[in-house]
């Protein structure tokens, strides 16, 4: 134990591939903790169909949700400050989506200890369910917000920098950090993320919402299967599963930014449009979602009758994520293959 605090202690100095491995170390635990929960929840061979494709619907539900447009935004942007800070955060998606799926689970136990309280959270209209969207939409527009405007103070930079690069000035490491008035002005609100481990406060604030169908419907088939005498412990295996499907596909994609935005520091002269270009994507994605986060916040918290707010918290951002998932990687499979082709020039 002495040694795994001092490990703990000293992560920041670990080398990138061993922060990795333990960080996909954790997310291979969740994995094997919702497998051992349902075996032993099916040890007496009842109901077995019927569970293992429960666990099974709800691990492609972590899948589905990890790629919320907004989750996405999120742990993009996270990623792009802390790399602009010459950090290397390998733990970004990981601490987001565990912070997400812990109210996930919370709520899961309380469904499968019989608490009413969670039913009422997910009925639209209860004044639980409208506090706790109040809070999560409030928290992850703001959080957007500031992320974009702190990155969008990036691009400009990032931009400029190309343009004087392009008439033959030398490229400074600082041109591809965020600064100016923006940043300046944003550095105190974003002062206490710091550190990946922070995201996981975000993580769980995004998640009290309850405002996706995929955490709806996980905790109503959980209830339904409770009430269908699905044992104990294989309802137990449902939240894990979900939580331990969303904290790899989370993972993968803040190690994928992470590599994405140190290539970009790594050879600035030759990648600085490249940097410029995904740092502009990730900003103006943060900025969309903000603005339609905060307008339907809006909406719900002053109780507005007008078409634009109420159309802003119609969206749903469930089924764009993948777009930009494939935007971000076809502009970085663009830059290797302009890469690879200028060095065998």
């Amino acid at each position: 134990m002495t040694s795994i605090a001092a490990l703990y202690r000293d992560r920041d100095f670990l080398p990138l591939r061993t922060r990795a491995l333990f960080t996909f170390g954790a997310v291979a635990a969740l994995h094997a903790a919702a497998v051992v929960l349902l075996l032993a929840g099916t040890a007496d061979g009842g109901g077995q169909p019927l569970t293992w494709g429960l666990f099974l619907t709800a691990y492609l539900a972590g899948v589905k949700h990890s790629y919320d447009w907004d989750h996405l935004a999120a742990i993009d942007n996270s990623t792009r400050k802390f790399v602009a800070q010459r950090q290397d955060p390998v733990s970004v998606g990981f601490a987001f989506s565990l912070g997400h799926s812990s109210v996930v689970t919370l709520a899961g136990v309380l469904v499968i200890a019989g608490a009413s309280l969670v039913g009422g959270l997910m009925q639209d209209g209860s004044a639980g369910n409208l506090v706790l969207g109040l809070i999560g939409s409030g928290v992850s527009g703001l959080f957007l917000l500031a992320m974009g405007l702190f990155n969008g103070s990036a691009f400009v930079r990032s931009a400029g920098a190309y343009r004087r690069a392009r008439n033959g000035a030398a490229v400074e490491p600082r041109d591809l950090e965020p600064q100016g008035a923006v940043a300046r002005l944003l550095a105190r609100p974003l002062s206490r993320v710091r550190r990946p481990r922070n995201i996981y406060v975000i993580g769980f604030l995004f998640g009290l919402g309850f405002d996706t169908a995929t955490t709806i419907g996980l905790l109503m088939m959980t209830t339904a299967a409770s009430l269908a005498g699905v044992p104990p412990f294989a309802l137990l295996a449902l939240p894990v599963a979900f939580a331990a499907a969303m904290t790899l596909c989370d993972s993968v994609n803040g190690m994928a930014m992470l590599r994405m935005y140190r290539s970009a520091l790594d050879a600035p002269r030759r990648k600085l449009g490249f940097n410029a270009l995904v740092t502009g994507i990730s900003a103006v994605s943060a900025l969309f979602i903000a603005v339609i986060t905060l307008g339907g916040f809006l909406h719900a918290a002053l109780s507005l009758d007008d078409p634009v707010t109420e159309w802003l918290g119609s969206v749903d951002l469930g089924d764009a994520g993948l777009l930009l998932v494939a935007l971000l990687l076809a502009v970085w499979a663009g830059a290797a293959l302009k890469g690879k082709a200028f060095r065998t020039q």
